[in-house]
């Protein structure tokens, strides 16, 4: 697994190399947000207040939206509304109740047309009022409700059998007439405001006080979500899966990136590191058929993980870079006259880079002297899948060449089995990398002759080169 940290250049790399296939895979989810759209039909919601009279606590308001939303009340108004084909039950996902600040019950229906979520809020406003009061006069009984009148009925006794106690007292101005007639007074009172607590306790006139604040209004806009909401996150869903996606396939990737790590599931030394121009090979095979041509479009036949290529150190540093790695392997293997330079199927990079070791190979500066010159280089093509190495007939050794971050330890090490079954000995490896080339060349420096095409076919085909 990749521990390379996930970092706003790895995203912006997504949407620069694979936008096409990000704006397909979002024109993708948009018309499955359009087909969702019109599998689920739009619906319209409206909603009527409820105003509740006299002091109420917040669980006894909680209590009355599960009322307004029972199916005692709903079936009530699937009834009076006769609607074809629409029972309570299907009207139970359709109402639903809140409780708002000043004792107030908001009642919301959702049905398919304006008018018909119109007159489900209000229907179940007026079946809820009405069952509310009902329920409220269920709970008292006849002792119950007998109980505060025949209390009112003595109170008034009471009120008169002070009145007469008042008359009946000393008329004259006595300290003891006027003290009892002051006491008779204070219980009168005294009673009266007893009744009147007694009438805001009484629930069958307080609590059953309710009305409903108007009719609900006409909706003039879908109920979310909307057709434009749909497809819009169709779309969104689609790119963000898409991008996560990729980082999760770089998250896991299992391709090898570092030279040390590429030598090792090779089991040779690392000879050196060389740099490629980044541009488009000649060599490279372009498929023709639907496949190829939609992979082309959306850009996956390239890779969006590997880094952009760095800025190049001009061809004499390139150049250089290739000369050491012949003399590197002169000096490694003094007694060698042919290697075999092994490429991974499918690997550009490597492919040029071992083109460019040929023709250094074939250019050896001490040739005409002495000195011992450069092995003679033979490139074939591998397949990664099922790898297949020409047995050895002059060789003295493999020299592997191939790209980093294209390729995982175990397909390396098919690689290099493939090459012990064939009876080679693999005796280095060498990483290319993809560098930007100048734009122009530098003033003065004259480009390097090129090897014919024909001669680098004998080559790949096996002949000596």
């Amino acid at each position: 697994m990749s521990e390379d940290t996930i970092r706003l250049v790895t995203i912006g790399r997504i949407f620069r190399r694979r936008w096409r296939l990000l704006v397909t895979v979002a024109v993708v989810g948009a018309l499955v947000g359009y087909g969702a759209s019109l599998v689920f039909p739009p619906s319209y919601t409206t909603s009527t207040s409820v105003v509740l009279a006299g002091q109420w606590e917040e669980r006894e308001l909680l209590t009355q939206t599960e009322i307004a939303a029972s199916s005692a009340v709903i079936d009530r108004s699937a009834g009076a509304l006769d609607w074809k084909g629409v029972s309570g039950s299907d009207l139970k996902d359709q109402v639903s109740a809140t409780a708002a600040d000043g004792n107030i019950i908001k009642i919301s229906g959702t049905a398919e047309t304006p008018e018909r979520a119109q007159q489900l809020s209000d229907q179940v406003a007026k079946d809820f009022v009405t069952f509310a009061a009902r329920l409220a006069g269920d709970n008292t009984d006849a002792d119950t409700a007998a109980g505060p009148e025949a209390l009112r009925q003595k109170v008034v006794k009471t009120n008169q059998r002070i009145s007469d106690l008042a008359n009946a007292a000393d008329p004259g101005q006595t300290v003891e007439g006027v003290q009892a007639r002051t006491e008779l007074e204070k219980l009168r009172t005294a009673l009266q405001e007893a009744m009147k607590k007694l009438d805001e306790a009484d629930p069958a006139t307080n609590k059953a006080n309710m009305v409903v604040m108007g009719p609900a209004a006409l909706p003039t806009g879908e109920a979310p979500p909307t057709r434009p909401q749909l497809v819009a996150a169709g779309a969104l869903l689609f790119f963000l899966f898409a991008v996560i996606g990729h980082l999760t396939a770089a998250r896991v990737s299992r391709r090898l990136r570092t030279e040390p790590e590429i030598a090792a599931a090779l089991g040779s030394a690392l000879i050196g590191t060389v740099d490629v121009p980044g541009e488009r090979s000649a060599h490279k095979p372009e498929g023709h058929g639907p496949g190829a041509l939609v992979r082309r479009f959306l850009g996956l036949d390239t890779r969006w993980d590997v880094p952009a290529p760095q800025p190049s150190g001009g061809e004499g540093g390139r150049q250089i870079r290739y000369r050491r790695v012949c003399a590197r392997l002169r000096d490694r293997l003094p007694a060698a006259r042919q290697l075999l330079v092994v490429v991974p199927e499918g690997d550009e990079i490597a492919h040029r880079a071992a083109e460019q070791l040929v023709v250094e190979a074939r250019n050896d500066p001490a040739a005409s002297t002495s000195h011992r010159g450069y092995p003679v280089l033979r490139v074939v093509e591998v397949p990664v899948n099922r790898p297949l190495v020409p047995d050895r007939d002059t060789e003295s050794g493999v020299l592997v060449v191939l790209s980093a971050g294209g390729w995982t330890a175990a397909e390396l090490a098919g690689i290099a089995e493939a090459c012990g079954d064939a009876g080679h000995q693999v005796v280095g490896t060498v990483v290319a990398g993809a560098v930007r080339a100048p734009s122009k060349r530098t003033a003065g420096r004259p480009a390097r002759p090129a090897t014919p095409a024909l001669a680098v076919g004998d080559d790949l085909r096996g002949g000596a080169g």
